[in-house]
């Protein structure tokens, strides 16, 4: 997510590598765009350990002015790894090209000539830069599989094919110019090993058992299954497996009277608050449109035990909750779908619906739009409607169709109308202390 600093690996000349790289970021009015180095160097390690060995360490590198890297410094070795979206595989993009354009094959394609135009900008390599802006037929790669559909797209990719054929070379003996791997201290190196590898293990650990198979009715399978039994403390009747879950759904006191804690991050702060649904209409814990927020479970708590004056006293199960705030026994256990983070989003427009957290930006038009509908407010609506260009990218941003043709960049209009959205938002918050 933009706004954040984000470990890549690249596939390189010389091997793989690890690195940082920090995507726009806002500061005043001034924009920036980074990685991990120092002037004209761009670093790289050869491991993940002595990526982690070294950020912990440095003290003087390009990243250290940016707002989360005291944040990345206190991080776990294992959540430096980078993930599969952020691995660049660089020295086969050639390879990529010459393959048939499948949606997948596209995708990857995408996303290594897109991180490669960012490096050329960022590190100011001009034969990076020349490749990208003399050869504007690269854009047909951001649109998805339409442009190359028929024979004129056949074509259209072959030419892209030849293109990167005939000047990749040059593009990759650019970056390799500008990598340097710094030393680093070797205790830190070792910690930072030492980390990963307790961190694989237990990931092993929590790993299903694939040789333990499902059992049958003879005996030795029965064997089997006391042995299992024994050892997990699980019930072998299905009935009574059936029975366990029902118990575990009704001892869950939020599900049972129909109302949810939700958090709410914004870039002010992380909020708790509560809302439910009557019919599909949405109710908040809050009065006359706007949402009452807390900034801690203690907060929350003792605004339900004492106040009335809100929209949530009139859904019949409310007293339930009101007892157990009263008793110091409510907790607020928020799942996940139901965790709305919205710094960031905006940001993420800017870079296009490939590069956006599909989820979260969902989570979020769900959040705005009950928000609107419950303060009787048709903005949200609108500003999503599919006529208009925000509605269109976000459509199709949580709904990827390569048949579809996918929006155009710039999406500077897009990004501004979200946070137009997303300033609305903020407003109807009304936070408690």
């Amino acid at each position: 997510m933009a706004g954040d600093i984000v470990p890549i690996e690249l596939g390189l000349t010389n091997g793989n590598g690890f690195t940082l790289w920090a995507p726009r970021w806002r500061e005043g009015d001034d924009e920036w765009e980074a990685f991990l180095g120092l002037d004209d160097d761009l670093y790289v390690f050869p491991g993940v350990a002595e990526l982690v060995g070294f950020v912990r360490t440095d003290t003087d590198n390009d990243l250290i002015e940016h707002p989360a890297w005291d944040t990345v410094k206190q991080l776990s070795a294992d959540e430096l790894i980078p993930d599969d979206r952020h691995t660049y595989d660089l020295v086969g993009v050639p390879e990529l090209a010459a393959e048939d354009p499948t949606p997948e094959v596209i995708a990857e394609l995408e996303d290594a000539l897109e991180i490669v135009r960012i490096l050329g900008e960022v590190c100011e390599l001009i034969t990076v830069t020349k490749f990208f802006n003399g050869n504007p037929i690269l854009g047909a790669v951001t649109t998805g599989t339409r442009n190359f559909e028929g024979r004129d797209g056949v074509d259209l990719w072959v030419r892209i094919g030849r293109l990167i054929a005939k000047h990749w070379d040059d593009v990759l003996d650019a970056i390799d110019d500008v990598i340097k791997t710094p030393d680093v201290d070797a205790a830190a190196v070792t910690v930072a090993a030492d980390e990963l590898e307790a961190a694989a293990s237990a990931e092993d650990e929590d790993e299903p058992d694939d040789d333990i198979d499902l059992l049958d009715d003879d005996s030795e399978d029965a064997e089997a299954a006391a042995v299992v039994t024994a050892a997990t403390g699980a019930d072998d009747s299905a009935d009574d497996d059936e029975d366990d879950l029902d118990d575990i759904d009704d001892d869950d006191f939020w599900a049972g009277v129909g109302i949810d804690p939700i958090k709410i991050v914004t870039g002010t702060g992380e909020y708790l608050s509560l809302r439910c649904y009557l019919g599909d209409d949405p109710v908040f814990l809050g009065a006359r449109g706007r949402i009452f927020v807390f900034t801690s479970p203690r907060t929350l708590s003792k605004f339900l035990a004492e106040n009335n004056d809100h929209d949530l006293t009139d859904v019949s199960t409310f007293t339930d909750v009101r007892t157990e705030a009263t008793d110091g026994a409510l907790e607020f256990d928020v799942i996940d779908d139901n965790v709305y983070v919205l710094p960031g989003l905006a940001e993420d427009i800017l870079d296009g619906p490939r590069r956006i957290d599909r989820n979260q930006l969902d989570l979020a038009v769900e959040l705005f739009s009950d928000a609107a509908d419950y303060a009787d407010d048709d903005a949200v609506s609108e500003a999503l409607a599919s006529t208009t260009p925000l509605g269109w990218f976000v459509d199709y941003a949580i709904n990827p169709d390569p048949k579809r043709l996918a929006p155009s960049a710039p999406f500077d209009n897009e990004a501004e109308a979200w946070r137009a959205l997303e300033h609305d938002f903020e407003d109807r918050l009304e936070i408690k202390r």
